[in-house]
């Protein structure tokens, strides 16, 4: 098997992983047995120890001094942020609903870094992320008659996201990607326990059904996210990167089987956006990418 062949079925692989683990997570929201705040913090507890395993297995150190480094810290702001309200987007909005959003993320970091980092972007990339935040809006719909408050947290959670990939350029080029996990779930701990804070009532343990479903997306969120490793690791980033959006097929399948989601056409026309622009724009990087090397 080729390196992008290769690569492009790891990443197929960790987005089955990653629909599975937020189908998981959000039956088990959805049954009422956890609160979101409590399912995040037994979720990240549950995941941040099987990747200390993992790491300690194939003797990388669960500390470095680099955690606390400029980049990380900003890494890790956004990624609170992210975790936080994509959680909440999980619990209390529709799954095709998050998870088209989420695909516009890739698109918020190509601003960023033309923004922030001062990477080049044509006007072809510019009118795709103009395009790409037009399909977001076509999800949202900012009207009185349309508006669905609760997006507003797949919204922030994906801003989060893309946050968080985009201070990840700029991360210590010595981090092992296990520390990278390990931070990233104890990340997510920390995100449920400032959800419990702002949830009214004592905090109460999940009932057996939901802790069993909340083990599932430990599990699938570990698999999924060493995958996503190995498929970044194994191709060239045009061809594999494409391969993301196979996320949201997954969840659109997961949404209609399992929670009986019914996605309208303006929905489905905003998340074809979505993911046409971001396509496009891979596409367009790499023709860039190809004329300044020659």
């Amino acid at each position: 098997m080729s390196p992008n062949a290769r690569g492009s079925l790891f990443m197929v692989l960790a987005m089955i992983g990653f629909g599975i683990e937020d189908a998981f997570f959000k039956a088990a929201t959805a049954t009422g047995g956890v609160s979101a705040g409590m399912a995040t913090l037994q979720f990240g507890l549950l995941a941040l120890l099987a990747t200390a395993v993992h790491a300690r297995a194939k003797g990388v150190a669960l500390f470095t001094p680099s955690y606390f480094k400029r980049g990380l810290l900003i890494r890790t702001a956004f990624e609170i942020c992210g975790r936080l309200f994509f959680a909440l987007a999980l619990a209390y909005t529709p799954l095709s609903t998050t998870s088209a959003i989420l695909q516009a993320a890739p698109l918020v970091v190509m601003l960023g870094a033309a923004l922030v980092l001062g990477e080049h972007i044509g006007p072809r990339r510019w009118a795709a992320v103009a395009l790409g935040f037009v399909g977001v809006l076509m999800i949202i719909r900012p009207t009185p008659s349309g508006f669905d408050a609760s997006a507003i947290f797949a919204l922030l959670g994906m801003i989060g996201f893309a946050g968080r990939d985009l201070a990840t350029r700029t991360s210590p080029p010595d981090m092992h990607p296990a520390q990278l996990g390990i931070l990233g779930f104890g990340v997510v701990s920390f995100a449920g326990i400032v959800i419990m804070a702002f949830e009214p009532g004592a905090p109460s343990l999940p009932n057996p059904f939901s802790a069993l479903l909340l083990c599932g997306t430990a599990a699938c969120g570990v698999l999924a996210y060493n995958a996503l490793t190995t498929a970044m690791r194994s191709g060239e980033v045009g061809v594999v990167a494409p391969f993301r959006y196979s996320r949201l097929i997954v969840a659109l399948i997961l949404a209609f089987a399992l929670f009986g989601e019914r996605p309208d056409a303006l929905t489905l026309g905003g998340a074809a956006l979505i993911v046409g622009s971001g396509l496009y724009s891979l596409w367009r990087q790499g023709l860039d990418q190809k004329a300044r090397s020659h």
